[in-house]
């Protein structure tokens, strides 16, 4: 690359830098030609939007030609799968752009092929900026890449989108449940952890380069392969490495470790402020009930005396016909013939719950069925089940949950098209609300995922009991799970059996006084599946952008109805207090941040000085 293109390149990005832009973009780098509609594109721009942070597809070469008008950026980002090939001089300016003070997001195979589809000699072309050696092909050939389970230590994760649980023991002294290790290692801050797998008791494994030589940065995640994630400085920037396949596991039902990295990188090393995915910015819980025959028919009298039905409101998902394992067993929750059934159901609404679809009309035969792909007859029962309830309650059905969990993408096109917004799913475990991917292809338009999470390979309480995890376990998972909403303002799922609940009254107690206390303080609210995702599809129509001019940074926002609840979340330590200077706001500090809660209107602009560089 030429010397004088290089310097053309950086002065215009120092001439960008002066420039009035949009300061809070990352942008996404695309090989020439991808089109921004590529599933592969999707997910990290469907991540983005749900992440609330503005992520912009850009080709190569209009990054590397700055001077035809490249946005300025807060970041940028090297996807994996998609961007394998690279050319030289492309490389060139991405080393260039973080020497002079950029940051870059690289993610594991990004740039190891050239564009001839070879694999550069000894190592990866940008392994002076990852500061490791890595992509070793011609030292270990079929051994380039080791499948392994990364590790991280308990001081991360509290910065981390991580709910306890997905990483397990929950605490450094916690003695594991039966068939499982803690580990040799001291009980200390410094305590290692893995990802857990929801029914499966081996860690998750994931495949990442194996990597060489003294690494000088910062190690977030490690395995077996070396450095599975780091912070390196170059020069006057620096690079955050993720050597996981990110947009891959995303695209096939794994998307916590991008949604993840991608917060990481936005909040914790750029400080980039960003639109919550909850109301008000106030965290919270969905509590989904799984009523599966009429075995939950004394259960759900018995819960209506617990303080468990003080709160709320909840999600309460029902198999409706009269039958379970087989047609004709009479096993049943029978909505439509059972007195009790139809009484218990309209005294729950009464409580303000949201009543909703388990399946399809007998639980145990249509998760048979749907095992056997008998796509026919499962859309018959579909139908039975949403008519049954909606005959019930008088209000149509707008949520779902699969028996055993077993949710192939059809069904989700069946749900949309039939008014369903939002599904429980046994997919991506451990994230909040998500637009699902299956097959790497994007599930429904409208319609969201709600993942469950799980304590290490359990998330129901009679699996908990069966795996041998001991109430005072299950106590602090709970109020674990509790405080990680209300700290991070997120949303996570929890579901439950009414008969599998029953022995657990006491820590189902402890845990009411927690979430009770809560609320009271304003910090903590339980969710509904549809009340969610009817926000989070508002939420979608908000177009926000920010301006940086000198030290001040301006917020404009503007939404087709109204961008009531809507919140935004300015790091206090990069930023003043946000003033508002059109439309309607409310301002208040939490710990961190400066939360900006928009009230009804269609605008709203608010401006913050900056007081420090991240």
């Amino acid at each position: 690359m030429s010397s004088i293109l290089l310097a053309l390149i950086v002065g215009s990005w120092a001439a960008r830098d002066r420039a009035t832009g949009s300061a809070d973009r990352l942008l996404l780098l695309l090989p020439d030609g991808t089109s921004f509609s590529d599933p592969r594109v999707g997910v990290w721009l469907d991540a983005a939007s749900e992440e609330g942070l503005h992520v912009v597809p850009v080709h190569d070469s209009e990054f590397v030609r700055p001077l035809f008008g490249v946005t300025q950026c807060a970041g940028i980002i090297l996807p994996d799968t998609i961007h394998r090939a690279a050319g030289d001089v492309f490389l060139e300016s991405i080393r260039t752009f973080v020497g002079s003070g950029g940051r870059l997001m690289l993610v594991y195979d990004a740039g190891t092929l050239s564009l001839a589809g070879r694999y550069a000699a000894k190592w990866s072309r940008l392994s002076d900026l990852v500061g490791v050696d890595y992509a070793l092909y011609d030292a270990l050939g079929d051994g380039t890449i080791l499948w392994d389970a990364p590790r991280f230590t308990h001081d991360l994760v509290q910065h981390l989108d991580i709910p306890p649980g997905k990483y397990y023991p929950l605490r450094a002294h916690a003695v594991a449940a039966p068939g499982r290790s803690v580990g040799s290692f001291s009980a200390t801050a410094g305590t290692e952890y893995h990802l857990t797998r929801y029914k499966f008791g081996e860690d998750l494994k994931y495949p990442s380069f194996v990597t060489a030589g003294d690494y000088s940065g910062r190690v977030l995640f490690r395995s077996a392969a070396g450095i599975v994630a780091g912070e390196h400085s170059y020069g006057r920037g620096s690079v955050l490495f993720v050597n996981l396949p990110l947009g891959y596991l995303k695209g096939n039902t794994d998307g916590l470790p991008l949604h993840v990295f991608l917060k990481y990188f936005a909040a914790q090393l750029l400080s980039l402020p960003y639109l919550a995915s909850v109301p008000d910015g106030v965290g919270g819980l969905v509590l989904n009930w799984h009523v599966d025959s009429n075995a939950a028919l004394k259960p759900l009298q018995q819960l209506e005396s617990w303080t468990l039905s003080q709160q709320g409101p909840y999600t309460i998902h029902v198999t409706a016909g009269p039958d379970d394992v087989f047609l004709g067993d009479n096993k049943g929750f029978d909505l439509d013939r059972n007195p009790l059934s139809q009484e218990l159901i309209r005294r729950y609404l009464g409580m303000g719950q949201e009543i909703g679809s388990h399946g399809g009309w007998a639980h145990d035969y249509f998760a048979t069925r749907m095992g056997a792909g008998d796509r026919d007859n499962l859309v018959g029962l579909l139908s039975l089940n949403k008519q049954a309830v909606e005959r019930v309650t008088g209000k149509p059905v707008r949520s779902y949950s699969a028996p055993t969990g077993n949710h192939p993408a059809w069904v989700t096109d069946w749900l949309e098209a039939h008014g369903f917004v939002a599904y429980y799913f046994t997919g991506d475990t451990g994230m909040g609300p998500t637009q699902g991917y299956q097959d790497g292809v994007r599930n429904g338009q409208n319609i969201w995922a709600f993942p469950t999470v799980h304590l290490d390979r359990a998330a129901a309480f009679e699996e908990m009991a069966r795996e041998g995890y001991r109430n005072s376990e299950i106590n602090d998972w709970l109020g674990a799970l509790t405080e990680f909403a209300v700290k991070h303002r997120t949303v996570r799922l929890v579901y439950f059996h009414p008969p599998g609940i029953l022995d657990y009254h006491d820590t189902i107690d402890s845990w009411m006084r927690q979430t009770g206390q809560l609320r009271q303080e304003g910090v903590f609210r339980w969710y509904t599946m549809a009340g969610l995702a009817d926000f989070l599809n508002a939420r979608k129509q908000i177009r926000w952008k920010t301006v940086r001019r000198a030290d001040r940074l301006t917020v404009e926002a503007i939404h087709p109805s109204t961008l009531a609840h809507a919140a935004w979340l300015v790091p206090a330590g990069r930023y003043s207090e946000p003033v508002i200077t059109s439309g309607a706001a409310d301002v208040r500090r939490e710990h961190d941040d400066w939360i900006v809660v928009a009230k009804e209107g269609k605008e709203m602009h608010f401006e913050t000085q900056l007081v420090s560089n991240p």
